[in-house]
């Protein structure tokens, strides 16, 4: 089998985590697992919260508006529209196009039902504006 070297991946910043209870399951990660909270906002009916489990990334994310058990895995690519268009050349399908606070954004589905999004960080500045928010 040959190898792979064109992979567009550069790191995986995010693990978006379904949640129905996300401040039960910040409390835990918080209290019992010794995460740092980055944030937790609710707004627009949802609540998502960011916590910090390693030095590095990725962030976990828990958020009630995501749908599923599988968590998402976002990953950071340098140019989404280049990555997408080779991704395509090898047969990948997109399954939505939407936009993060990061950034430009596009989510697949692998075989077996594993949850995969790429995005590209054109508003660096994003981490710093929610950063310390506590909403609940």
């Amino acid at each position: 089998m040959a190898e792979q070297t064109d992979v567009p991946f550069q790191q995986l910043d995010f693990l978006y985590m379904p949640s129905a209870d996300v401040a039960a399951e910040l409390a835990y990660l918080r209290d019992v697992v010794g995460g740092r909270v980055v944030f937790a906002i609710e707004a627009m009916g949802t609540r998502v919260a960011a916590i910090e489990l390693t030095e590095g990334p990725p962030l976990v994310l828990l958020a009630d508006h995501v749908e599923g058990e599988r968590p998402i895995l976002v990953y950071r690519v340098e140019n989404l529209r280049s990555s997408l268009a080779g991704l395509e050349s090898r047969g990948w399908e997109r399954e939505g196009t939407f936009d993060i606070p990061h950034g430009p954004c596009c989510s697949f589905r692998a075989p077996g039902g594993h949850r995969v999004a790429l995005y590209e960080l054109a508003r660096p500045g994003a981490a710093d504006h929610f950063a310390g928010r506590r909403d609940f």
